[in-house]
């Protein structure tokens, strides 16, 4: 039986009438439920978020939302990246829907009970469909690897710099930033 989209929509209200707290998602016609994040990876999530949204606001190059936004994908599937970004170019106003656009950049944070060979398939497809810039933060390992949809992916840590020139011209976030601070 493969379910739609509507399918998820009733699931998800249901999901919320009973005050439960999880994403969805539809992947080949099946729904995935998925929990809370730990801590450090969604600290990263957020740390992501504010520095794309620091350089992104002030020059309106688009939009930046966390894993609640979803993305209708010409695939069929509903997926929530973690963090996405989409130029103004390609969406000059939020749609109070699922968002019918394959973001120009995702990004999935490695949760502590995350598989890592599931989120290289999902940052994969996203380039399939027309990504330009797909990254995995490994919080465990502590790296970070960009996947483009031409090359090998290049895998950054503490002491390396990411950017994103394609999109986000000027752009530069030291990889020892991404990590949630310890205060003494």
């Amino acid at each position: 039986m493969s379910l739609t989209v509507a399918d998820l929509e009733k699931i998800q209200t249901q999901l919320t009438e009973a005050h439960l707290d999880y994403r969805t998602e539809l992947v080949d016609g099946k729904i995935i439920i998925m929990g809370l994040s730990d801590y450090v990876s969604e600290e990263i999530i957020a740390r992501l978020i504010t520095f794309l949204n620091m350089w992104v606001l002030p020059r309106k190059l688009g939009r930046v939302t966390g894993s609640s936004a979803g993305f209708r994908l010409p695939d069929g599937n509903l997926r929530g990246p973690d963090v996405s970004f989409v130029p103004a170019a390609k969406m000059p106003s939020s749609p109070r829907s699922f968002a019918e656009i394959v973001p120009d950049l995702t990004i999935e944070v490695r949760s502590a009970s995350d598989n890592i060979r599931p989120l290289v398939l999902k940052l994969q497809r996203f380039i399939e469909l027309g990504s330009q810039v797909g990254i995995l933060v490994d919080p465990k390992n502590l790296t970070v690897t960009v996947y483009r949809a031409s090359g090998e992916p290049i895998v950054l840590t503490h002491e390396d710099i990411l950017t994103i020139p394609e999109l986000l011209p000027g752009w530069e976030l030291p990889i020892s930033e991404i990590w949630p601070p310890v205060f003494e």
